[in-house]
């Protein structure tokens, strides 16, 4: 283990090796800056992420309680503070996450202003959003390590041993901010020598996991509204494949790609791909297109296209647009396909995209993706495209009704109402989703959860709850009483924003550069005392 006295002798032998020239350096104190400073680059961080995440696959393996669990951000604070607020309530970030949604990015990073999940915004947006994420986690290390060197200072000056051996053993045994962040690619911004690039910018700026959905490129939608577009399974796995080479030539061979699947939703394709023997991967994929059978060729127009599907010679079903439509009622049998797929031609983990979520619907899919790989796991989208509240109280409404249970006093289409709010059917329902996530990785092989754009709502509701007092009547005890006061009384680190901001770090650093005559900002004017 590399500890700090290993760290300051390290240094203190380096700097004996330059005479008196360096006679003004403190070994300790360059203990410390490089304890602050673990990670020299993103490639360092993926590669020490990758392992945490393949460790706990492996996990998870042995036992689906060991699932994991991430929240999307869209900024370095936010992060920031949901690992710190992990470490926090919880002791330890094992099984935590971030996430890196392609849809906040374009939301809320573009430069062309607020843009929908089109991959229209900058790709270079996205592996810069990661590296801001490590900077900003690096310095929740850097902050809370020099919190404990300072308890080991106050320790040393009041001669308390045993008080400064403890402060020590925390520094030697502190657990990084720093976690796994599983980050959107959307459809690769382009053909395969386009997705391998940006995934390298990804992997460089820290990405140890990075996510890819098989629609097209250039027609990508988000994965909760119509008109999405699928590719070929040839397609996506030159994508898949440009992933990992790009996880391979940057040295991070234990990389995690995530094979996300639209196609429950999606029901047309661009593309009809040229199928070279029979039962491959394309025959496959073209036995799932509309058409009207043919028998003569007074059926076909100018223009028209026939495939044999079979036995059969179909006349492909197009939009006016060209594209052509998938038979109706076949996304499952094309999800399960696209999944084995996947995972049997190098991808690690599946995104399966759903319309609501429903453990039965999932678990069925998987259980037959299992068939053909056993050990297959699901990274799961508990997204706020949901209605969480409706789709559950449907659900055991639906069971309910199905026990033979009297539920002649709720109207199925009318249960988000706030009358229901208090009855035993929102109970139950509001019972099932606390459990959702550990019964769905039980029950339908989901090893990691994660929801999107949990801050873009939950800013948006703290800033409408604060706006309406604050410029109400309430004034400035709006602020005092929702925001100072709860961050005081939770014990929120941000309440001392200067200290968040580095400043008190800033003053070390000064200490050691200048000794005496640094000019120091943590001195008993500074109003951040206040919160001692």
């Amino acid at each position: 283990m590399y500890t700090y006295n290993t760290a300051t002798q390290n240094a203190s032998d380096a700097i004996a090796q330059q005479g008196t020239a360096w006679s003004a350096i403190n070994p300790e104190h360059i203990a410390r800056m490089r304890l602050q400073n673990r990670f020299k680059t993103g490639l360092d961080i993926a590669k020490y992420t990758a392992g945490i995440m393949r460790a706990d696959m492996a996990s998870y393996d042995q036992d689906s309680a060991n699932y994991t669990q991430s929240l999307g951000c869209w900024h370095g604070f936010v992060g920031q503070q949901k690992m710190i607020s992990i470490k926090k309530h919880f002791g330890s970030t094992q099984g935590r996450y971030l996430y890196l949604s392609g849809w906040m990015v374009a939301a809320m990073r573009s430069e062309f202003g607020p843009l929908p999940d089109q991959s229209m915004h900058e790709k270079t947006s996205v592996p810069a959003l990661i590296e801001e994420l490590y900077t900003f986690l690096k310095q929740a290390d850097a902050r809370e390590l020099q919190h404990l060197f300072k308890e080991m200072d106050d320790a040393r000056e009041a001669g308390d041993n045993l008080r400064e051996k403890a402060a020590q053993n925390k520094i030697d045994n502190f657990q990084t901010h720093v976690v796994p962040i599983i980050a959107d690619i959307d459809a690769g911004f382009g053909n395969e020598e386009a997705t391998y690039l940006l995934a390298k910018k990804m992997i460089e700026a820290g990405a140890c996991c990075i996510q890819i959905e098989n629609q097209v490129s250039d027609a990508k939608q988000c994965g909760h509204q119509d008109g999405k577009v699928t590719v070929p399974h040839e397609d996506f796995l030159a994508k898949i494949n440009a992933v990992r080479y790009a996880f391979m030539e940057m040295g991070v061979e234990d990389g995690v790609i995530v094979a996300r699947t639209d196609s429950l939703g999606a029901g047309l394709t661009q593309k009809i791909p040229v199928s070279q023997f029979p039962g491959d991967l394309a025959e496959q994929y073209n036995a799932y297109i509309d058409g009207e059978e043919v028998t003569s060729l007074a059926q076909m127009q100018s223009g028209d296209m026939a495939i044999k599907q079979g036995e059969r010679l179909i006349k492909p079903a197009r939009l006016p647009n060209g594209l052509v439509r998938f038979k109706p009622n076949t996304g499952e049998d094309r999800v399960v396909l696209d999944c084995i797929t996947s995972l049997q031609h190098g991808a690690d983990l599946l995104w399966i995209e759903t319309e609501k979520p429903h453990i039965g619907q999932i678990a069925s899919m998987v259980n037959r993706i299992r068939e053909a790989v056993p050990n297959a796991k699901l990274v799961y989208n508990n997204s706020p495209s949901f209605n969480w509240t409706l789709n559950f109280r449907q659900q055991v409404f639906d069971a309910w009704q199905a026990e033979g249970k009297d539920v002649s006093q709720y109207q199925r289409d009318q249960l988000m109402a706030q009358q229901y709010d208090n009855t035993e059917l929102s109970a139950e329902a509001d019972e099932c989703i606390r459990c959702f996530q550990k019964d769905a990785a039980a029950q339908a092989g989901i090893f990691h959860h994660l929801i999107t754009l949990p801050t873009y709502h939950t800013a948006a509701l703290s800033t409408d709850n604060l706006a309406k007092d604050y410029f109400g009547e309430m004034g400035m005890l709006g602020y005092v009483l929702e925001v100072q006061r709860k961050e005081i009384r939770q014990g929120l680190a941000c309440v001392k924003h200067q200290d968040m901001s580095g400043s008190n770090i800033g003053d070390e650093h000064k200490g050691y550069f200048s000794g005496e005559q640094a000019l120091k900002a943590s001195g008993k004017d500074n109003t951040m005392n206040q919160f001692a």
